[in-house]
């Protein structure tokens, strides 16, 4: 069975083709990992979307849903740092504590966890725009949860979108 993620890019193709791209180079991304051989991808092949949807659908997983070996052999071959979803909630937490100039602006920190606040304050003649228009920086990769945070790193549960952490995330829920 192909998951809701599978349907929607093989329905908008286009976008998955944007997605794909290296800004940097404006060609695709590459796969970077020996991972893939088995499948006859190799570490300097581009990654289209013919090789992540349909038959491929599952071979790009979270690291929370690799084997423990295969966590270790990427850690030590790539330098692979794993951040656990409570850590990048607080440190993103940190940030914005220095821009809205007051704590849990979009939740409560518990003990590895967190709880979302009711509603965003804007004080000091602040607005949800200049949030949105805020420029921040993120120099991580992978699975970017510093970003976006659809599912918990540490366990794979999605989380809640009302309960997200990433900086999109934060971004987004004043549309919601």
């Amino acid at each position: 069975m192909l998951s809701e993620e599978n349907n929607f890019l093989k329905e908008n193709n286009e976008i998955l083709s944007i997605l794909l791209i290296d800004r940097t180079s404006n060609k695709n991304i590459k796969w970077c990992s020996d991972n893939y051989e088995l499948k006859g991808l190799f570490f300097d092949d581009d990654i289209t979307p013919y090789n992540i949807i349909g038959r491929n659908s599952f071979i790009i997983k979270p690291r929370s849903q690799k084997t423990k070996k295969e966590q270790q052999k990427r850690s030590k071959n790539s330098a692979e740092v794993f951040t656990s979803s409570w850590i990048c909630n607080c440190q993103n937490n940190l940030i914005d504590t220095e821009w809205f100039q007051y704590k849990n602006v979009f939740n409560v920190e518990t003990i590895n966890a967190w709880y979302s606040t009711p509603k965003v304050l804007f004080k000091n003649d602040k607005t949800w725009e200049d949030y949105i228009k805020d420029t921040r920086l993120e120099i991580t990769c992978g699975e970017a949860p510093y970003l976006v945070s659809r599912y918990d790193t540490v366990t794979g549960k999605t989380i809640d979108i009302k309960e997200r952490i990433g900086l999109l995330d934060r971004k987004s829920v004043f549309g919601i």
